[in-house]
């Protein structure tokens, strides 16, 4: 028994994966982490990540044995409020008042804050929630993905960066 860690990015999962569980069988398109993989992440301790955008020609079939969630805080600057001047823009400016329009926020993890929870499944949509203002700047604790140790006996094709 070959067992591989592997990490499920959370916007993997929402845009085009299918929630499994404890048990389940899988086949995944698998990249490798290697000194050459560029990944907004390390991986969590992972081997490898899920890619549903690419990655090797045939996937990788096995069962899942553990699913673990990985929760991460991270911290940013929340963009100030650009005022409507009257006359500018939509409408005749009356009632105008502040309008907010983003831009990103630019979040910054913040070392040390990654939590593990053991479930039993992994979900479809994954969530934040916001910590409020610490030393001036705004925290999130976002889910960010699955970390998940996975029965596979073939792991010869997976794609090495």
């Amino acid at each position: 028994m070959r067992l591989l860690k592997v990490f499920y990015e959370d916007w993997q999962m929402e845009c085009c994966g299918t929630p499994f569980s404890v048990g389940d069988e899988v086949a995944w398109n698998l990249v490798a982490y290697g000194a050459e993989a560029r990944r907004e992440n390390t991986g969590y301790g992972a081997e490898t990540w899920v890619e549903n955008h690419g990655g090797p020609d045939r996937p990788t079939a096995g069962r899942v044995h553990a699913v673990v969630l990985v929760h991460e805080e991270y911290r940013f600057h929340r963009t100030d409020p650009v005022p409507v001047v009257p006359g500018e823009g939509e409408g005749d400016g009356e009632g105008a008042g502040v309008v907010l329009r983003g831009t990103g926020r630019g979040l910054e993890a913040v070392p040390g804050s990654v939590t593990l929870e053991p479930v039993d499944n992994c979900p479809r949509w994954f969530g934040e929630v916001d910590l409020g203002t610490v030393d001036g700047l705004r925290r999130v604790r976002r889910t960010c993905g699955a970390l998940v140790t996975l029965d596979a006996p073939d792991t010869v094709h997976v794609l090495r960066p």
